[in-house]
């Protein structure tokens, strides 16, 4: 796209919103027009295809703040119209006289020729060079100056992926729909909740032959009834009776894979401590993690008689150590 196209092509109107219109409004005229238009709802119809393709033009620029900008303030400068008009006398209308009308200044005369010289001053926003290059497609980024072609990088988007447990923490591929575009996007195995994956040159595409934007993916991974990730590792809780923990057992645990896997819970084995399965976490490029079982002693809500008196046995057994003798000297440290 030229910049010849920003000064003849309303954004706005392809859209259907106001120019005053935020970018919430912006977003949403965008969406309803582009479900409207789109190629798979209206199969080889050339015309819903063009305006599918000006309908996604048009976010383009006022989706991204700083092309909206600069779009807003060549259209307010140019009168938002066609091509310039010739000047006096047929010829083209002369660049100090252009510039004049549309910056108030820029070294024309005010009042006609011979009036007092107005300087142009920039006041924010786009600058005057990078308004010509936007304008005429020359170089007029501050490093470039006026010699030529700006190659300029195109913006980024952003979108969001909500991921199974499974597939967050194996790896996946997601279909994706960014601007109109129906795209695959490769998730690596072990992405977390939060996280975001930068695809280089998926974004918008750049001006004057400059490289395309990059696509951020914010992942969202959906919880999962047994498993969580912590880096690399897996972690699960193991529930065990008060007999297991306290005699010692080996027990099957489930893995992520479907297999299980013994463990040997040690006699004596507290509520809250985390036993090691080697191997069998998140699976990446330069590692695998571990299984992290953390022990869960339950207490039975109901005894039978005769498991009540075993158990009034065993405490009338016990050696009568007081497990909270030093709570209260430590609580009033």
């Amino acid at each position: 796209m030229t910049g010849q196209d920003w000064i003849e092509k309303d954004f706005y109107a392809a859209l259907g919103v106001p120019k005053d219109a935020d970018q919430a409004a912006i977003k949403k005229a965008y969406r309803k027009l582009a479900r409207q238009y789109h190629p798979d709802q209206n199969p080889g119809d050339a015309a819903a295809e063009a305006r599918f393709k000006e309908i996604g033009e048009a976010y383009a620029v006022l989706s991204d703040a700083e092309q909206k900008q600069q779009y807003d303030a060549l259209r307010s400068m140019a009168g938002g119209g066609p091509r310039f008009a010739a000047g006096p006398g047929g010829g083209p209308a002369g660049f100090e006289d252009m510039f004049g009308s549309m910056f108030g200044g820029g070294g024309a005369r005010a009042g006609g020729p011979g009036g007092p010289r107005v300087q142009y001053q920039q006041t924010g926003g786009a600058g005057f060079e990078d308004i010509l290059g936007s304008m005429f497609g020359m170089g007029g980024g501050r490093q470039a100056g006026f010699g030529g072609p700006q190659r300029q990088k195109g913006a980024d988007v952003e979108t969001r992926a909500t991921l199974p447990f499974r597939a967050a923490v194996e790896g996946t591929t997601v279909e994706l729909t960014v601007d109109g575009r129906s795209l695959k996007a490769r998730i690596p195995a072990g992405v977390r909740d939060g996280q975001k994956i930068r695809l280089s040159g998926k974004g918008r595409p750049g001006m004057n032959g400059g490289p395309a934007g990059d696509l951020l993916i914010a992942v969202h991974v959906e919880d999962h009834p047994v498993f969580t990730m912590d880096g690399d590792n897996l972690r699960m809780t193991l529930p065990v009776t008060f007999a297991e923990a306290t005699l010692g057992t080996t027990v099957e645990v489930p893995t992520l894979s479907g297999e299980t896997v013994r463990l040997k819970v040690p006699a004596g084995t507290p509520s809250g401590r985390a036993l090691r399965v080697k191997g069998r976490g998140v699976a990446t490029k330069k590692r695998t993690g571990d299984l992290l079982v953390t022990i869960q002693v339950v207490v039975p809500q109901k005894l039978s008689r005769a498991a009540k008196k075993a158990l009034e046995e065993f405490a009338a057994q016990a050696d009568g150590e007081d497990v909270r003798a030093d709570l209260a000297t430590r609580a009033a440290q």
